[in-house]
């Protein structure tokens, strides 16, 4: 990432013309200045500039992938810029939801364009009594069901890279990558 070379970049604050009125006329020192103004002009428009690059909806794109460093948001290069940017937009959206069914529904649905279904979560067991027995185990496994919506094809192997990110450490989740919507009967 450069931003030195943008050929003649005028400096907003001249120190030519800040300088006392005995060096004014001096053309050395205006020479002089100017060499510096050259060199100097780009930090002032990167530092003018500073909110546009902190901002992902129009950072610099070379910018981009730093910025989702910050943020810890996935930047697959080979996404499309925009898709890119919506990842570092929504990033800490994402990292609140990560775990939940929410979460991993629209983290599949930003990464992939797909479609999602989480059933059979296990869900979650308390009592108000000490000692009481412990919750039977949970039926099965969480399943993660995928259908594509953008993409003709979905791709298995990153949907299961994402789904292994996305749930919580302590559980296995299956996929089933459809060919469409799901269908109500059988459920």
């Amino acid at each position: 990432m450069s931003r030195a070379a943008v050929p003649d970049l005028p400096s907003r604050h001249p120190i030519g013309g800040q300088l006392p009125a005995l060096y004014a006329d001096d053309d050395f020192a205006q020479r002089f200045t100017a060499g510096l103004d050259t060199v100097l002009a780009p930090v002032f428009a990167t530092l003018d500039n500073l909110p546009a690059y902190l901002d992902p909806r129009v950072t610099p794109t070379d910018f981009l992938a730093w910025l989702a460093s910050w943020v810890g948001a996935d930047d697959d290069p080979q996404w499309a810029v925009e898709l890119r940017r919506e990842a570092v937009v929504r990033a800490v959206e994402l990292h609140r939801w990560r775990g939940t069914r929410r979460g991993l529904v629209e983290a599949l649905h930003l990464a992939l364009g797909v479609h999602a279904e989480v059933t059979d979560d296990g869900g979650a067991w308390w009592s108000n009594t000490a000692g009481a027995d412990l919750p039977p185990e949970p039926p099965g496994e969480p399943l993660v069901r995928v259908w594509p919506d953008r993409e003709a094809q979905v791709d298995v192997h990153r949907v299961r890279e994402i789904v292994r990110a996305m749930c919580p450490v302590h559980t296995v989740c299956r996929v089933e990558v459809l060919p469409g919507p799901p269908s109500d009967e059988g459920r």
